[in-house]
């Protein structure tokens, strides 16, 4: 679980399913799959009859040493969720996510779980969608990795590991701050060599 003394950064708990929930929505990525597998476990079964699975399996970044992730999609596919999904990235599955809350009723339970990325995405669509807070439960799994948005061309840089980091976009070397905006769901990245073109530290793994 993610600990951490940034101010802005959400505060993760863990999943929990609400049995008089009228529908469960369940969205998770790579090691996430496995809170919501442990909060099955602890639930009657008769849940998952109302429950809507989206999964990502992850990329390769999510493995130290660069392997495959382990994918959890064919353990959530066996619980027996009423509907599963399972997207090949993140922006593949947000459509999806997007066009169930517009048609998601009163009384739904949504459940985030895996990398900071994803639960600020999903969280960022479900709020826009007019879901309340409270119906919303999230756990970090996984990697620490950031999404980060330079504050120079506003692009956004995702599965940043490293400090500093070059932006995606406009090729600037990014400080990337401890500033967390719920607004994008990203951390800020500023230019670290603007007062001095060309000095730049050493890049380390920084979130890994």
């Amino acid at each position: 679980m993610l600990v951490s003394g940034i101010k802005s950064r959400p505060v993760y708990g863990t999943l929990a399913i609400r049995p008089g929930a009228k529908r469960h929505l369940f969205v998770a990525d790579a090691e996430g799959g496995q809170a919501i597998l442990d909060a099955a476990k602890t639930a009657d079964a008769a849940f998952l009859d109302r429950a809507h699975i989206i999964y990502v399996p992850g990329h390769i970044h999510d493995v130290p040493g660069g392997a495959a992730p382990k994918n959890l999609g064919e353990a959530l596919r066996a619980l027996g969720p009423d509907m599963f999904y399972e997207g090949p990235s993140i922006a593949a599955a947000l459509p999806r996510l997007a066009q169930t809350l517009a048609t998601a009723h009163m009384g739904t339970q949504i459940y985030l779980a895996g990398t900071e990325g994803l639960i600020g995405q999903a969280m960022k669509l479900a709020i826009e969608a007019g879901v309340d807070h409270l119906s919303i439960q999230t756990e970090h799994r996984g990697s620490e990795e950031r999404r980060v948005q330079c504050v120079h061309c506003k692009g956004i840089t995702e599965h940043v590991r490293t400090q500093p980091v070059k932006c995606a976009h406009c090729g600037l070397t990014l400080l990337v701050r401890d500033h967390y905006s719920r607004r994008i769901a990203a951390f800020q990245g500023v230019c670290i060599d603007a007062e001095e073109p060309g000095v730049v530290p050493p890049t380390e793994e920084a979130f890994p």
